[in-house]
């Protein structure tokens, strides 16, 4: 059966907040029957994601806002 979580990928200094947050990929490993794979990226998330997206401005591809800014770029 496939295994799915959330992992940290990198932890860095958000500029909107000014806090440090966590950006964090689900992801899918494959079942033990089939071959070696990397894991699949479902989805990705930001740490303070919720608290973004209580401001009254778009922050961040990471919080679901703003799908043309990412930080780590």
């Amino acid at each position: 059966m496939a295994y799915v979580t959330w992992e940290t990928q990198t932890r860095t200094m958000c500029e909107r907040i000014g806090e440090e947050v966590s950006l964090e990929a689900r992801l899918v490993y494959a079942a033990d029957i089939l071959p070696d794979q990397p894991p699949r990226i479902l989805g990705r998330r930001c740490s303070r994601g919720l608290e973004c997206n209580q401001r009254n401005q778009p922050t961040c591809c990471w919080a679901g806002t703003l799908p043309d800014f990412d930080p780590l770029t």
